[in-house]
């Protein structure tokens, strides 16, 4: 059963446990104006069977940051990082405004996959250089791909166990933040 990777307890989460076994975990990046779409996106992970570290239920990270002590929210993040085989950064209009993204960016470069999401509606021309060395995930195809690879299942599998969704259901839980399919 995949899991919020934070919902584990402490003796659990050693980078090398994790990593020796095969098990993949994905942190999710994003800008806290971006949490609600950030948390449909670790939901629709994890239904399909991937771990994720989405910082909501980290009760660390909120008390560093309730207490404005940056080296500790450093210490959250670099711990989620560390635990977490790819990273999937969630770029909207907001997030060129976040402090912690570029961050998280930066330590998870050679320690995870990068990928980024875009949200719905976002012109490939306003992504950031520093974010184009990654693989972009323009739509929820490339995303159901992306999870496919993770899992090491073919998608249609994936489909077929309803694990994920088609990206031309027309109930598709990401359709109001994801466009379906761009060319």
């Amino acid at each position: 059963m995949a899991t919020n990777r934070k919902d584990l307890n402490e003796q659990f989460t050693s980078r090398n446990l994790f990593l020796k076994k095969g098990i993949k975990c994905v942190f999710i990046s994003y800008q806290n104006n971006d949490k609600s779409q950030a948390k449909k996106i670790a939901d629709y992970l994890i239904n399909a069977g991937i771990d994720v570290y989405f910082d909501e239920y980290d009760d660390d990270l909120k008390l560093s940051n309730q207490s404005n002590h940056p080296g500790q929210v450093t210490n959250a993040l670099t711990k989620g990082i560390n635990n977490s085989s790819h990273m999937l950064v969630i770029v909207s209009p907001t997030t060129m405004r976040s402090n912690w993204v570029p961050f998280e960016i930066g330590y998870g470069y050679d320690k995870t996959d990068l990928a980024v999401l875009t949200l719905k509606g976002i012109p490939k021309n306003t992504i950031p250089d520093y974010i184009k060395t990654a693989k972009i995930i323009r739509d929820i195809w490339d995303l159901n791909s992306l999870t496919s690879k993770i899992k090491e299942v073919d998608q249609e599998v994936l489909i077929h166990e309803n694990s994920i969704k088609s990206y031309n259901n027309p109930n598709h839980p990401l359709n109001s933040y994801m466009d379906k399919y761009t060319t």
